[in-house]
């Protein structure tokens, strides 16, 4: 396609932390705060990927990072302080300013405006690939962020539909007690079975009231734990060890 070059769109949450000096988990846990009132106004979600590093012991790990259009950067860029936000904002000037002084070519004949115009194509379509096959890692990424607290069922029931798996909160219960993850009968119903407590799926959490008759109640509340909350993502999406 002689020298024809395709114009640079987005920024990667990779570039912005090295950009603005902040840790690249600290620019990805803004940029999933900030994700759903994106997509409630936008109708979409942020572009995932994944790339693959080496390690020492000659394995390889997927870790996740974010394409960025400039509208999305500057949206996340609020969050940031004043310092961050103005070394984005100059960074997109001068990425616009190369390509007005000649990083990107005219096509000079109709051929190698067609040339152009399949590449640009071939590029979105290998994008479209990409984000489609990402996303049952897409929602595996998600659980294991929020895999550093324990939730609840509740909490649960609306992580797994965030990828195409849909599941409410009665559904997932009732799903939870016919497979043998919760009681299904007496006083402890809906309550983690031995079975899921010694895979380590759920904790529990007894909480004390005294009431002001002096009466005493004891009420048990049954959290998933972490490695709880991948585990039955992989359920339902089809990624079982």
């Amino acid at each position: 396609m002689g020298n024809l070059e395709l114009i640079k769109e987005t920024m990667s949450s990779i570039e912005i932390a090295e950009l603005t000096g902040k840790p690249h988990n600290d620019i990805m846990k803004a940029i999933r705060v900030m994700e759903p009132a994106w997509e409630k106004v936008q109708q979409g979600k942020f572009s995932l990927m994944f790339k693959i590093r080496e390690l020492p012991n000659g394995g390889h790990k997927e870790e996740p990072y974010y394409e960025l259009t400039k509208t999305e950067c500057l949206y996340v860029a609020t969050k940031f302080n004043d310092e961050a936000r103005a070394k984005l904002i100059l960074r997109w000037e001068q990425l616009e300013k190369e390509r007005r002084n000649g990083n990107f070519q005219v096509p000079s004949s109709f051929k190698e405006a067609l040339l152009l115009a399949a590449h640009q194509q071939e590029e979105i379509e290998n994008q479209q690939k990409q984000i489609e096959a990402n996303k049952p890692k897409v929602l595996f990424a998600e659980a294991v962020s929020t895999s550093q607290r324990c939730c609840l069922v509740s909490e649960l029931a609306k992580i797994i539909p965030q990828n195409g798996v849909t599941i409410g909160q009665n559904r997932l219960f009732a799903w939870m007690r016919k497979n043998g993850y919760l009681c299904n009968k007496g006083q402890c119903y809906n309550q983690p079975t031995q079975k899921a407590m010694e895979l380590g799926l759920f904790e529990i959490k007894k909480t004390t009231i005294t009431k002001p008759d002096g009466d005493i109640i004891v009420t048990t509340t049954s959290k998933v734990t972490g490695k709880g909350q991948i585990y039955f993502v992989n359920k339902f999406i089809g990624k079982e060890d």
